[in-house]
This record gives structure tokens, sequence and C-alpha cells, in this order.
């Protein structure tokens, strides 16, 4: 099961998970040029620096359809290194449609005979948490995850993530995320009995207190909790222990996530800098 695969990884390799962000600066910095051609030797590069020392990357879709056709074809490429190296992929598409446009979608990053199939993939669920049925049943069917939208750590989100539904769901507070992290724990409960499960949320490892202020602990999903926010943008250890608890830590349920302070090192340093933050995290742990 994914959970599980993602937790052995989790436990082999510490708790970080590199996201693939090819940055105009960034491609710069590594002396490649701003194109699709660029943006491929990045990819390629970081996952074969980054192979047996993290647990998981995380190319953000976005960098890579911005180039069109070549774009993507690189990304189809990135996905496939992520296979060869055995290293676990999440991909960053934050989907969220209804009927068949989402199962289409689906099908692209989940079904193993498509190129863009990735072992997992963000989704949106503010077209309803039902929506996202078709990526939840192929991930099922093909052992692949998927990581929900709860709460972000943009400020803008709080306008929907934040708002109160009137109805309390037990132990998970009114909000429109609490909604979301119990529809995933049931998610989870229904397709497996132990262990982690393949159904996961995205919450970000700046919010502080905004969980606990609305009322749930994230870590009830009962799945994986990708974090963004770790190195650059200020969260350490003591911010995800503030946000997720030591337990939900010392669990490997929660895979902390950087860019920046790993890609900032450049292409000769990319694994020396994702070898000392993760032994940062896991020493601590």
């Amino acid at each position: 099961m994914f959970g599980a695969r993602l937790q052995a990884a989790m436990d082999e390799h510490g708790p970080l998970c590199v996201g693939i962000d090819p940055h105009d600066h960034l491609l710069e910095a590594w002396g490649l040029p701003r194109t699709a051609e660029g943006v491929r030797e990045f990819s390629l590069r970081t996952v074969s620096e980054l192979s047996g020392t993290v647990a998981a990357v995380k190319p953000q879709s976005a960098f890579y359809e911005q180039y069109g056709s070549a774009g993507v074809a690189a990304l189809e490429e990135t996905l496939a290194a992520c296979r060869e190296h055995e290293l676990i992929s999440v991909l960053d598409i934050k989907r969220g449609d209804i009927g068949s446009t989402m199962g289409a979608y689906a099908r692209a990053y989940l079904e193993p005979t498509s190129a863009l199939a990735a072992d997992s993939i963000t989704v949106s669920p503010y077209l309803g948490f039902g929506a996202l049925d078709p990526a939840f049943d192929l991930a099922e069917a093909h052992d692949r995850g998927v990581f929900v939208l709860a709460l972000t750590s943009n400020p803008e989100g709080a306008e929907v993530q934040h708002a109160r539904r009137g109805e309390a769901a037990d132990g998970f507070g009114d909000s429109i995320a609490g909604s979301i992290v119990s529809q995933v724990a049931a998610r989870n409960e229904a397709d497996c009995t132990e262990g982690l499960g393949r159904f996961g949320l995205v919450v970000g490892a700046t919010i502080g207190s905004a969980a606990r202020d609305l009322g749930f602990d994230p870590a009830a999903c009962g799945g994986p909790i990708l974090a963004p926010g770790v190195g650059a943008q200020g969260a350490g250890i003591a911010e995800l222990i503030d946000v997720f608890g030591s337990e939900a830590i010392a669990a490997n349920q929660i895979l902390a996530t950087t860019s920046r302070a790993v890609l900032s090192a450049g292409p000769e340093g990319v694994r020396a800098a994702a070898k000392s933050l993760n032994e940062s995290l896991t020493q601590v742990i």
C-alpha cells in the first residue's frame, strides 16, 4: 500500500521531500537555459543527486507546463527517472474538477500506463470533496497516493479553509478545513485497517496554531501529511512540532517539504544540502 511504502522510505531516508521547482533564477544559477531543455536537465540532475538520500521528491507541474509540449515531455522524463531511481514521486498538480473531467485528470496522473503517472498527486477539494472520487478510486485500484489540500500557508487560503459551516464533525470542528480532514480520515478508515493510509493532506508547516484554533488535529486523517514550508520559508523542527505534535513527526506521518533550501545549493551541492537538512530533522526527532 502507498502509505506503507512512503512510511518505509521515510524510515530509511528520513522525513524530507524535496520539491523540484525549476524557477528561472535557479536555472540561471545552475548555468542552464530558461527553456524546456534547461528544466529537463535541472530535473534529471536533481533526481539523480537525491536518489537514496530523501524519501520523496515533488515536481511542480506548472514549471514544466509553461514550456508547452516540450515541458510536459520533460516532466514525463522526470517521473520516469524517479521510477528508475526508486524515488517516490509526489506530483504537485493541485487538480480538482467534476465528473468526467476529474476522471480524465485522474487517468493522466494515476493510471500506470500514462506517461505522466506518479506515485502520488496533490488535489484540491474546493469543488466539493465528492468530486475527487475518480482520483481516490484510481489511487485505490493502482496503489497510488492522493494528498488533499486542507490548510495552506498562503494568507488568501483562510477565507475558504477557515470558514465555518455551522455543523461540527466529531473531533474535527466546524471549519471547511476540518471537514476535509474528517472526510480524508473516513476514506482511510474504509481503505485500510492498520498503518498509514494512502490518502493524505497538504498542511503548511508555517500555519502555527491555525489547526488548533479551528478545532482539529491534522494527524487524525490517518494518512501522510505533506508539509511545505521547511527551510527557506521559515519552518524548522520547532514549527513542525507546533503544527503537528511530536508524536505525528516521530511516527513518520509528516513529510517535511523544502525546495529552495536544497536547490539553491547548486548541482554540486544538492545532495549534501538535502542530507544535512534531513539529518537535522531526524536527529531532533
